[in-house]
């Protein structure tokens, strides 16, 4: 099972020796290039059996050709990967390549369908059981404010208060998608599976690797969380902090 939010986390320099585990959540920064060069790093180690992105819907996945991987270019346009709004394919594609013969999986959320999905029962919009990975329960209100509270910081304090609520939900959608792909992956293709998403995603406390402990309890996960500065106990098995990636203020978009 994923570690309790109440483990102590072990901090790593990098990801080349994890313990064993039937399903690895690698999180990520995703426009931080060191935090895919550690994935890519693991991912070699770990020889998965399949791969899920978050970055990647499940129509992208069926379009990559199994066997020999295309090149950077052939594989950027078989998935369309300029029109989804992730950064540089060439910081994803050694994730790829790093398991040439590993499945893929896809659990991505398009943008069009999570506006269409916003303040509508989860039970209604989650194609599966949605028992399985508590979406036909109310969060605890403690967790529901925490996680606005996180939904509003990371939008600037820019979003009127009364669409936090159907934030929080599509961000429990978007983790019960990767951990459903990821029951689908190794019920397919067996251990290990990885999956990469981002470091909020992977959280062992209410991310996807907790709803995949409450729908398969005896499945053995652990979770990596990828940060650019250090963190007061992070809901993580392990955790790297990398040097920041050089951006601009986030911010600027709201001003």
């Amino acid at each position: 099972m994923a570690a309790p939010a109440t483990a102590q986390p072990v901090s790593v320099d990098n990801l080349r020796h994890l313990p064993d585990a039937d399903v690895y959540f690698l999180g990520e920064v995703h426009d931080n290039p060191a935090h895919h060069e550690n994935q890519a790093d693991a991912i070699r180690t770990l020889a998965p059996t399949a791969l899920v992105f978050e970055m990647l819907t499940p129509d992208q996945a069926e379009k990559i050709p199994l066997g020999t991987r295309p090149d950077k270019d052939d594989l950027r346009a078989v998935i369309d990967w300029d029109s989804t709004g992730w950064p540089d394919f060439a910081m994803y594609y050694p994730l790829f390549t790093a398991a040439p013969d590993a499945a893929i999986f896809g659990a991505g959320l398009p943008r069009a369908a999570a506006r269409a999905a916003m303040g509508q029962p989860l039970p209604q919009v989650f194609d599966g059981d949605a028992a399985r990975f508590g979406l036909d329960r109310p969060l605890p209100p403690a967790q529901q404010t925490a996680r606005e509270a996180l939904q509003a910081s990371a939008h600037c304090d820019a979003l009127p208060a009364e669409l936090l609520p159907a934030m929080v939900s599509i961000q429990r959608l978007r983790d019960a998608l990767l951990a459903n792909a990821a029951l689908d992956a190794i019920e397919q293709h067996g251990s290990p599976v990885v999956v990469i998403t981002g470091t909020g995603h992977a959280r062992t406390d209410w991310g996807a690797p907790a709803m995949l402990a409450m729908a398969e309890p005896d499945l053995r996960i652990l979770s990596v969380g990828q940060f650019e500065q250090p963190q007061n106990d992070p809901a993580h098995d392990v955790v790297v902090v990398t040097q920041p990636h050089p951006r601009p203020d986030p911010c600027d978009a709201f001003r």
